[in-house]
Formats: C-alpha cells, structure tokens, sequence
C-alpha cells in the first residue's frame, strides 16, 4: 500500500447534495422544494401558525413565573458535609465557604451563592458562610454547637439601605411598616367576619 492509495471506506463519505445544477444532477431546477408557495421560498415563516386559528401554544392556560433575575443556588445539605468530614476532604477548623466545599468536591460550583438544607444529620462544629440557609439546617448546625452566617440577610440590609438613602435624596419619605405581630393588624378575613 502507497501513501496515495490511503482512501476512507466505501460509504464512509457521502458527498454534499449540490441543489439547483440542472435537470441531470438529482436536485436542479426546483431544488426538491416542489412548485411555488411560501415553503418553496427562502425565509418560511410558518412556525406555529395554524391558518389563522388560534395557535396551540396561544390557547393553553399560562401558569407560574420564571424570574430572569433569580440567584442561581448551589444546594447543599447536612448529610453532605458530614460525608465529607468523615472521608478527612473538609477541614472543620476555620471558615467554610463555598470555595472550600468545591475543593472538598461538596458542590461542583458555588454558582450565585449556596443555600444550606437541613436534611441528615451533622455532628461536628461547624462555622458556615452561605448565602443562605433554612432554619432547620441553621439549628441543627447551632445545636452541634457551630455557626452560620447567612450573607443574603446583609445583602438586603445594604439594598435596603441603598434604597432609603435615594428616597431620601429625592425627598420621599419612608413607608411607615407595622411591626411583625403588630396587635393594630387587622387581616381582611378578620374584618369580613366582624361585618357579619
């Protein structure tokens, strides 16, 4: 065998289909499109369209809201960390932040943030720094006798703050809130039955 007669496989390589060559290539004159109508055109535009009828994806019922604007979360929860306590890949002794679990292989990437769930059973001390995290993970981290901060509580406070500080330059005044579990609060059902 001579390095000129290397060639794939019979059947290995099709050759590109050459459309509109004439009558005698296979594909010429119409190019396989058939004879005139929107579809034999370039730019065809059909899509969804269903002759005016009102289209399928028009007539289903519109549920639900996907927020562009959502943090996108790595999720953890407590049986996690304590596999990775036991296996010696999580040091225990300063921090833990999101770069730590990644290196600790916890999380393949810290995403927006990391939000911590109470599910299975932690037993070490641990001092956590999440964004966020449920109050069942935050207690039974407290009762092992760890800690957590949760970095969204200050995030809002600064955004909170921010806010304030322009309604200010502005010269609006701030919105009177009620306190949490404020005796004046009336709900509208309370009322409705009082009317009755």
């Amino acid at each position: 065998m001579k390095l000129n007669e290397i060639r794939d496989n019979e059947g290995a390589h099709k050759k590109r289909m050459r459309v509109g060559r004439g009558p005698g290539s296979g594909k010429g004159k119409t190019a396989g499109r058939g004879v005139k109508g929107q579809k034999s055109r370039s730019g065809v535009a059909i899509g969804g369209f269903e002759g005016g009828q009102m289209p399928l994806y028009m007539r289903m019922p519109k549920r639900g809201f996907n927020n562009p604007n959502a943090l996108k979360l790595a999720e953890v929860n407590l049986w996690r960390l304590q596999d990775a306590i036991d296996a010696g890949k999580l040091d225990i002794k300063g921090e833990i932040k999101g770069e730590a679990l990644v290196a600790a292989g916890v999380i393949r990437r810290v995403k927006d943030g990391v939000r911590l769930l109470g599910t299975g059973e932690i037993k070490g001390k641990l001092n956590l720094v999440v964004w966020s995290a449920t109050a069942g993970a935050i207690k039974a981290i407290e009762a092992a006798g760890g800690s957590v901060v949760q970095e969204r509580i200050a995030a809002e406070a600064k955004a909170a703050a921010r806010v304030e500080k322009r309604n200010a330059a502005k010269g609006k005044a701030p919105a009177p809130k009620a306190p949490l579990g404020d005796a004046n609060k009336v709900s509208a059902r309370a009322k409705r039955t009082a009317a009755k």
